[in-house]
């Protein structure tokens, strides 16, 4: 989904791709339950992440992030944040 001003929204699709993409591996492989860190996400790429998605109105931290490090929990969080509120305009 993407509004008006060019924004995605910030789906379980989305964010799904963007890890995997990080990662080099296949989106299928994501296990949005677990622990992204366990499955090879490093602060590195956790950064590279997180600049891409404020530079999208995500207005989200990289602690916030590192603290709950699951696909279900960035899905929460990226859709509380007022860049995801503004996509959904």
């Amino acid at each position: 989904m993407v509004d008006t001003a060019g924004h995605q929204a910030f789906t379980r699709e989305r964010l799904t791709r963007d890890v995997a993409d990080v990662l080099y591996v296949d989106p299928a492989e994501i296990e949005p339950e677990e622990s992204l860190v366990e499955q090879g996400l490093d602060s590195i790429r956790l950064m590279t992440l997180v600049e891409g998605w404020r530079a999208e109105g995500a207005e989200v931290g990289f602690v916030e992030l590192a603290e709950r490090p699951t696909l279900d929990a960035w899905v929460e969080l990226l859709n509380t944040s007022t860049g995801a509120t503004r996509a959904r305009r």
